[in-house]
């Protein structure tokens, strides 16, 4: 929502929380074929966890949002349990160019803009620049912007301080809430196939079916810090 949504008309919670709702509002409900369920083997091992568990610990979903911004642009989500790094990242795909700058053969994946929520902060800009030389290759290059906290709210901390304070910015609304559930209802009654993956894997292969035409998931990878 907060990278969706337009620009509040002001600072105060309930005008963010008016544009959170009404991008909520425009996303299309939920499809089977927009979803892929998985299980990492082992689950049903875990204590407390039944023999038969049908629970998923991965999802990838394509969503639409039918506004005149978003039309025919997709957004692809994918979280589970037991991936190979733990990370909150949003991958921002620019589209390319009519014509093509670099004689490469494949072309290039496009420019982007990255950012990095959790557990780092990072903001990056991501272009392709040409090598030196007179053939008109390029390489990949980012600029990054990274924020070296020194000391931090837990989210926790964050939030109940928020609560006393009478902040309302990071919670939802009621109407927020169930505009969210009329966007996943349809598939929560195990209207998708529940498929199995390895531990430390990106999940089923099948996942690969929900970004079809496009570039592939992007695989997050271990933030490395700048050294000092």
């Amino acid at each position: 929502a907060l990278l969706a949504m337009d620009a509040p008309i002001g600072r105060d919670p309930e005008s963010i929380r008016v544009e959170k709702l009404q991008l909520f509002r425009a996303i299309r409900p939920l499809r089977p074929a927009d979803v892929v369920r998985g299980q990492f083997r082992g689950y049903r091992d875990e204590a407390g966890v039944a023999v038969e568990s049908n629970v998923e610990t991965f999802a990838a979903l394509r969503l639409e949002i039918d506004t005149w911004r978003w039309a025919g642009v997709p957004f692809h989500i994918r979280a589970g349990k037991r991936l190979p790094v733990t990370t909150t990242e949003v991958m921002v795909d620019l589209k390319c160019p009519p014509m093509a700058i670099f004689d490469e053969v494949p072309p290039a994946h496009s420019n982007h803009f990255r950012f990095r929520l959790s557990p780092e902060v990072v903001i990056a800009a991501g272009a392709r620049v040409k090598r030196a030389g007179e053939t008109m290759q390029g390489n990949e290059v980012e600029l990054v912007a990274r924020h070296q906290a020194t000391h931090a709210q837990s989210p926790y901390e964050r939030l109940l301080g928020d609560a006393l304070c009478g902040d309302t910015a990071l919670f939802a609304s009621d109407a927020a809430v169930e505009a969210a559930w009329r966007v996943v209802d349809p598939v929560l009654d195990s209207a998708t196939p529940l498929e199995s993956y390895e531990p430390g894997t990106w999940g089923p292969a099948s996942a690969a079916a929900v970004v079809a035409g496009n570039d592939g998931w992007h695989d997050p990878k271990p933030e490395t810090s700048a050294p000092c």
